[in-house]
C-alpha cells in the first residue's frame, strides 16, 4: 500500500482543505493508499514534515500551496527517495508551470495517480536551496519589500515595481561563472534553474531542472518604457534572443559586488551576510513528480 502525505499552506489560498477532501477520496481510494493531510503551522515547519516523512517511509509527499511553501517541502525532501508532488495553489507557480504541472486540482491529482517521476536539480545560493531561480538585483528587493505587504498575486507584485523602479540603481557585479570572470552593470540578476519566474513570466526560457546546469540572467539597466518590450518578451519566451538579456551557463557562479543588499531564492527574500552570493547546482537531487 502507498503512503502519501498532503502537505498543506492554507495562507496561500482559501477553501483549501474543501477543495481538496472529496478529490483525495476520489483519486486516493484507502484499498490502494495510505493517506495523511496536515498543514503548514509555522516557517521551516514544511521541511521538518518531510524530513519525517522520509524517516516513516512515505512515498509520496504532495505540496500544496505555491513556490515558497514548495521550497520548504522540498528541504526536507532533497537526497531521498521520497517523491515531491506539486499541487499547484499559489499565485505565481513557477514551479509548477515549469514542470507542466496542470493548475487544475483534479488534473494534478491525476498526474501523482499516474506517478511518473523523474530526478530534478536543485540550486543553492549560500546554501539556501532554490528550485526555480535565486536572485540579487531588482527581483530580489521587490521580495524583500513583498513579504512586507498584505496584497498578494500578480497585483500586488506589480504595484510594488512600479513603485519601487524609478529609485533602483542598477548595480556593478562581478561573477564568476566556473571560472570565467566577468564584470557587468544590471538591474536583474537571476541564477535559473528552471525556466519560469511565474505567471509564465520567463528569462531563461530553454533552461531546465534536468540539465545539469545554472542559467546566468543579466538584464542591463533599463528604463520605465523599455518595460513594456520586456514584459512582453518574457512572456512570450523569446526575451534571451533580444538585447535586453546576457545569457550564461554553468555549475558553479559567485557574485560580489559593493553594494549587495538583497538575496532572494524562489521569490522569498532571504538573509545576505556575506559580501558575496556562491550558488551551486546539486544534480539529481530531488525526484518529483512529472507530466506525461
Amino acid at each position: 500500500m502507498k503512503k502519501i502525505l498532503f502537505i498543506i499552506n492554507r495562507k496561500a489560498g482559501t477553501n483549501r482543505d474543501k477543495r481538496l477532501g472529496g478529490a483525495i477520496g476520489r483519486y486516493f481510494p484507502a484499498d490502494r493508499y495510505q493517506v495523511e493531510i496536515t498543514h503548514l503551522a509555522y516557517l521551516g515547519h514544511g521541511k521538518d514534515l518531510a524530513l519525517e516523512a522520509v524517516k516513516n517511509g512515505v512515498d509520496t509527499v504532495v505540496a500544496v500551496g505555491g513556490d515558497g511553501s514548495i521550497n520548504e517541502i522540498a528541504q526536507g525532501l532533497v537526497g531521498s527517495n521520497t517523491a515531491l508532488a506539486i499541487i499547484p495553489l499559489g499565485s505565481g507557480n513557477g514551479l509548477a508551470r515549469a514542470l507542466k504541472i496542470p493548475l487544475d486540482v483534479n488534473k494534478a491529482m491525476e498526474l501523482i495517480v499516474a506517478d511518473r517521476q523523474q530526478p530534478m536539480d536543485v540550486g543553492y545560493a549560500n546554501e539556501h536551496l532554490f528550485l526555480s531561480n535565486a536572485g540579487v538585483g531588482f527581483d530580489a528587493l521587490v521580495a524583500d519589500e513583498f513579504r512586507h505587504t498584505t496584497k498578494r498575486g500578480l497585483y500586488g507584485y506589480a504595484k510594488l515595481v512600479m513603485q519601487r523602479f524609478s529609485s533602483y540603481k542598477p548595480e556593478a557585479y562581478s561573477i564568476s561563472i566556473d571560472g570565467q570572470k566577468l564584470e557587468e552593470n544590471a538591474f536583474l540578476l537571476t541564477v535559473a534553474n528552471g525556466n519560469q519566474f511565474g505567471y509564465e513570466f520567463k528569462l531563461a526560457p530553454k533552461a531546465s531542472v534536468f540539465d545539469g546546469l545554472l542559467d546566468v540572467c543579466i538584464m542591463p539597466p533599463v528604463n520605465f518604457l523599455q518595460l513594456i518590450p520586456v514584459s512582453l518578451y518574457s512572456l512570450l519566451g523569446k526575451i534571451d534572443k533580444t538585447r535586453y538579456l546576457k545569457h550564461y551557463t554553468g555549475k558553479s557562479v559567485t557574485i560580489s559586488g559593493n553594494s549587495l543588499q538583497y538575496l532572494q531564492v524562489d521569490g522569498d527574500a532571504v538573509p545576505l551576510t556575506a559580501g558575496a552570493v556562491q550558488l551551486r547546482v546539486q544534480e539529481k537531487a530531488i525526484r518529483v513528480i512529472v507530466s506525461q
